[in-house]
């Protein structure tokens, strides 16, 4: 894979459970329909794939899983973070042996380290491993937001190729493409910011949505990098109210629910997460009938 082919859609699929196991049927349909779909890429064990809550066997086979059934038919951007640089080596270097094109690695979480310490984690961790990094930066979710100037530095580390940036501020989005090196890639880690963010310089999104809606999802890429900015404005506010229903509780509750209420996945989810009910659930299927995935 090379750099230039890390854009589009690129799903950050979600990990079906059943009796507490990963339900591996269930996960094999789903990116059949993604790749069917035609997205980039998936990202196996991210934070909508509820990394936190798999254990080191969990989160390799899935790995392992993804890769085997993708087949080559898109990139698999395996998520390979951790709070602990030594876990996040471990996890990186398994994703590298098992032949992921690419690793997203988080910002450590709970630890808050300084940007000295952000650095020096992510540069560990290039030094260690070979394959290409993509940096994952989620103040909501983490603590601790990397500034454009330490992802710059880092962007000089020649297997760093790039960044999810999920501040959902574009003024961090444009100064970090504004400093970086060229050709670094930086993603929206954001539906809501998808659009914006490329309009500004992002190569595409890391998308929570398109776990229901890949199609439609891939079709604003499309119309975007066609020129067709009337279209692809069009389909961003059509989806704005899936976008905001996909996180009126934390990620993944709500596209869990939305995967089970298309019948292609339990509503299993890991604690302390539990599943969604009551009036959330209620506006999360009105947002899909506007969408016409279930009748209204």
């Amino acid at each position: 894979m090379s750099d230039k082919q890390v854009k589009g859609i690129i799903t950050a699929i979600i990990t079906p459970f059943r009796n507490n196991i990963i339900d591996k049927r269930a996960y094999k349909g789903l990116i059949e329909m993604q790749i069917k779909a035609g997205v980039s890429g998936l990202v196996p064990c991210g934070t909508t794939g509820e990394s936190a809550t798999l254990d080191f066997d969990e989160h390799e086979m899935l790995i392992d899983y993804t890769i085997e059934v993708a087949n080559r038919r898109c990139f698999i951007i395996a998520g390979t973070g951790s709070n602990n640089t030594k876990e996040a080596i471990k996890l990186t270097a398994h994703a590298e042996k098992a032949g992921a094109d690419a690793a997203l690695v988080i910002t450590p979480y709970y630890n808050k380290p300084t940007q000295t310490g952000m650095y020096e984690h992510f540069k560990k961790i290039a030094e260690t491993t070979g394959i290409p990094l993509i940096l994952y930066n989620v103040p909501g979710r983490t603590g601790v937001n990397m500034q454009p100037e330490t992802v710059a530095r880092l962007s000089e580390i020649k297997n760093i190729i790039g960044i999810k940036e999920a501040t959902g501020s574009l003024q961090q989005v444009t100064e970090t493409i504004r400093l970086c090196r060229d050709g670094f890639i930086v993603l929206s880690g954001d539906d809501f910011t998808a659009l914006p963010s490329m309009a500004v310089g992002a190569r595409g999104v890391i998308s929570v949505t398109s776990n229901i809606v890949p199609k439609k999802m891939v079709k604003m890429f499309n119309a975007f990098e066609a020129n067709n900015l009337k279209l692809a404005s069009k389909i961003n506010r059509e989806l704005w109210p899936l976008h905001n229903a996909m996180f009126i509780e934390s990620n993944p509750i709500p596209v869990k629910a939305a995967a089970n209420i298309m019948g292609w996945i339990s509503d299993e989810i890991r604690l302390p997460l539990i599943p969604m009910t009551g009036t959330n659930l209620n506006k999360l299927e009105s947002a899909m009938a506007e969408q016409g995935l279930i009748n209204g």
